[in-house]
């Protein structure tokens, strides 16, 4: 079963539906959102995504609302307050992952503006070479969080399928994949 027809069969989901109708696929130009989207998929890894759904606000506040250069400039006290955080997943791999790729975005907004000029910069890729590209450039980005965070931020297709009406929705906005040649 695909996320959209889960979502259509479950109408009701409080968790699920309203980031399928109104998130996933769509195209993300802040930087602090992509971001903070990047978090999210990577504290996913092997978890269901319905725990990080229900832990998203608190990431959000855990993490400076997302903000690059606040999360970059965090210090020991910071990472051992994230540790602490019973409202967020409580990885050190991963909260230090968030930390440092916060530090290279700041890099990549020095050398490219944004870190949504850098994926332009790289777009169109495959997976595969968007996954070695995020390996080289990020901590914590495996095959499936790079390929997740590039759908759910629109910059790859694969988000709904055809027939699910939020795809009109997502297209009408220009994604970065629909500009694929």
């Amino acid at each position: 079963m695909t996320y959209c027809e889960y979502c259509r069969d479950n109408p009701d989901d409080p968790w699920n539906v309203p980031y399928h109708d109104t998130l996933y696929g769509f195209p993300l130009d802040s930087d602090d959102e992509l971001f903070g989207r990047l978090i999210l998929e990577i504290n996913q890894a092997g978890l269901s995504w319905l725990t990080i759904l229900k832990k998203a606000d608190a990431f959000r506040q855990a993490y400076s609302n997302y903000a690059i250069d606040a999360v970059a400039a965090y210090t020991d006290a910071d990472r051992e307050r994230l540790l602490a955080n019973p409202g967020i997943i409580r990885n050190r791999l991963k909260v230090d992952a968030a930390i440092d790729n916060a530090r290279r975005l700041v890099e990549i907004r020095r050398t490219h503006g944004s870190f949504a000029a850098w994926l332009g910069t790289h777009h169109p890729l495959t997976k595969d070479e968007w996954t070695k590209l995020f390996k080289k450039t990020f901590r914590f980005t495996g095959g499936e969080i790079v390929n997740e965070f590039l759908m759910s931020s629109g910059w790859l297709p694969g988000a709904h399928h055809e027939g699910c009406p939020v795809l009109d929705r997502v297209r009408a906005l220009d994604p970065p994949w629909a500009r694929m040649p």
